[in-house]
């Protein structure tokens, strides 16, 4: 698995005022909106292409589109939903798969409750979008259900990362061509799971507490 932050002026900045408590959600769902697209700019460098023959203008060339199968963005339901809009901006003609799952707070485990995504993932990359990579198990579970309908090229797309949350990434999905691209990867875990300095629940902070 290889961990990439993406270290740039405008990423640090936006995702320090993601990080203020003061920031209301409008203003946090812009930001995480711009910030996801500076992400998906480095997630989409080693995006499949094929060339392709043109004309211009002035005379005919070659240029490259993205090759097929196109690639699937699968936000994890609902902070995941958040990112989605920054993701398809910069990567229109992908299509779009939903994975729902939830956390129970007190176990830390991920369970499934909806998918809607193609069977047959073969020769898909895969981008997973989740805002927070806490204790890892909702990304371990995603992406291991990804490769069990054939991804053989995931990559995740996540705000914060913590330390304890990458290594378990490392060691539950070793051997496994994963990439995680994120803003930063913070100081630790506290005992309730959430990451520090962090910046709170990013689903509370997008939509609020109802549900």
């Amino acid at each position: 698995m290889r961990t990439h932050v993406v270290d740039h002026p405008l990423v640090a900045h936006k995702l320090t005022t993601l990080r203020d408590e003061r920031t209301d959600s409008p203003t946090f769902r812009r930001l995480a909106d711009e910030l996801v697209t500076l992400l998906a700019y480095e997630a989409t460098r080693d995006v499949r292409t094929e060339q392709v023959a043109i004309r211009t203008p002035v005379t005919e060339t070659t240029g490259v589109r993205l090759s097929h199968p196109r690639p699937l963005v699968v936000p994890i339901i609902r902070a995941g939903l958040g990112m989605l809009e920054g993701m398809v901006r910069l990567l229109p003609t992908a299509e779009v798969g939903f994975l729902g799952m939830v956390r129970d707070e007190e176990t830390l485990q991920a369970s499934t409750y909806a998918t809607r995504m193609p069977d047959d993932l073969s020769g898909r990359q895969v981008y997973v979008l989740d805002p927070m990579l806490a204790t890892g198990g909702t990304l371990v579970a995603a992406i291991r259900e990804l490769i069990s309908r054939g991804a053989d090229d995931v990559t995740a797309l996540c705000l914060l990362a913590a330390p304890e949350g990458v290594e378990v990434m490392e060691r539950e999905l070793a051997g496994t061509p994963v990439t995680v691209v994120t803003a930063s990867v913070d100081e630790r875990l506290n005992e309730q799971g959430f990451i520090v300095p962090g910046l709170g629940d990013a689903g509370d902070r997008m939509y609020g507490t109802a549900g």
